[in-house]
């Protein structure tokens, strides 16, 4: 009885733990120039989708990881709350440029809070000599405005396209500014389902942490909505806006650019915070969709959250942590284990990644509840 009531408080603490919520400091990751060529280090084998096998995430793989010229802050506890690289503006930080025509406004990698102005994602844009892409519409209207203002300071190209990567608060919220400024805002159908379902409780949440700062923003709708795939042709640049399957969020989207060989992965790909599961997340069809996002053999990755980077750190962080963990879920139920078993998962090779504290153990948690009826 006494470990029956043990492993129910360790569930109920879990599960109430927001998911987006972490104190812990993040590792530094070593900063290169995402176009730079490749660094000599310690090769490590992912194992495949299902194989039991504790993954190797050494320091020598974490400080040959091709990010972006600008790194992440080693920040923990109210630094990384109240931390804020531009304070100048609404944004967190200032766009950079990733590859030519293609930049990221990099958020921060805690919660939304007010000191980050709910710039906690990665707001991205691509500009043609025809116009301008964004990715992301930002999780209000003064955010959004903020991005609007530094996209003026790099071309005179209108916003033609906003494009949600999925319904969530930090994607969508900003969307009323865009389309008071003449772009057509675009959406999967169940994102924008998300969207609507969700309005009130997002717009509460917003402002109580955003206060004054979620001034302006009000809940509006996609303009146009997709199943599978829409393309658009712009300036000579192909976007390829696909929902190639379950991942993280209902509604997740990636952008590719394959005559940049460059994706805009969205929540897709982590690879500097653990990756969230949540009730509705399937990770054994996320699996299967990584299976598509790798065939892109994209170059350059622009994650939802953290640097650019490419696909062999998504990977390691991403499928990598996956499949080890289904693995490992699979081993404990195939012998008899239990929901406690789980939550005491090694996991070892990837909490040093911020958010771990809160999420480590709940994705545990999370894969055996769903792995026990599959």
């Amino acid at each position: 009885m006494k470990n029956i009531l043990k492993s129910l408080v360790v569930f109920l603490i879990i599960t109430i733990l927001p998911a987006c919520e972490q104190t812990s400091e993040p590792d530094k990751v070593s900063s290169q120039n995402v176009a730079a060529s490749n660094t000599t280090g310690a090769k490590t084998t992912a194992p495949a989708i299902g194989e039991v096998t504790k993954p190797v995430a050494t320091e020598s793989r974490r400080e040959n990881s091709k990010v972006s010229q600008f790194g992440p802050s080693n920040l923990s506890g109210d630094a990384l709350y109240n931390s804020d690289e531009a304070p100048e503006s609404m944004l967190y930080d200032l766009p950079q440029p990733v590859i030519e025509g293609v930049w990221s406004a990099i958020g921060a990698l805690a919660p939304i809070t007010y000191a980050n102005s709910g710039h906690n994602n990665n707001l991205s844009f691509v500009i043609t000599n025809e116009g301008v892409l964004v990715v992301n519409a930002g999780a209000n209207y003064l955010l959004a405005k903020a991005l609007h203002d530094e996209i003026k300071k790099h071309t005179k190209q209108p916003v033609k396209y906003v494009v949600l990567e999925n319904g969530q608060i930090h994607a969508s919220l900003g969307t009323n500014y865009w389309q008071q400024h003449g772009a057509t805002v675009i959406a999967h159908e169940d994102a924008a389902h998300e969207m609507a379902g969700n309005a009130y409780a997002n717009m509460q949440q917003l402002k109580r942490r955003l206060k004054e700062k979620a001034d302006g923003t009000v809940v509006s709708k996609p303009d146009e909505v997709f199943k599978d795939e829409k393309v658009i042709e712009m300036g000579g640049v192909r976007f390829e806006i696909r929902h190639i399957g379950p991942t993280h969020s209902p509604g997740d989207i990636i952008v590719w650019l394959p005559q940049k060989s460059l994706v805009i992965s969205g929540d897709m790909a982590f690879h500097q915070r653990m990756l969230p599961l949540f009730d509705h997340t399937d990770s054994a069809g996320w699996l299967k969709t990584w299976e598509k996002f790798s065939a892109l053999n994209a170059k350059y990755v622009i994650p939802g959250h953290g640097d650019p980077t490419d696909m062999k750190e998504v990977t390691l962080y991403t499928r990598d942590y996956l499949a080890y963990l289904r693995g490992k879920v699979g081993e404990l139920i195939e012998n008899g284990g239990s929901l406690q078993d789980a939550y005491n998962i090694d996991q070892s090779a990837f909490t040093h990644l911020p958010t771990s504290e809160f999420l480590a153990k709940r994705n545990a948690g999370q894969v055996f509840q769903m792995m026990e009826f599959e």
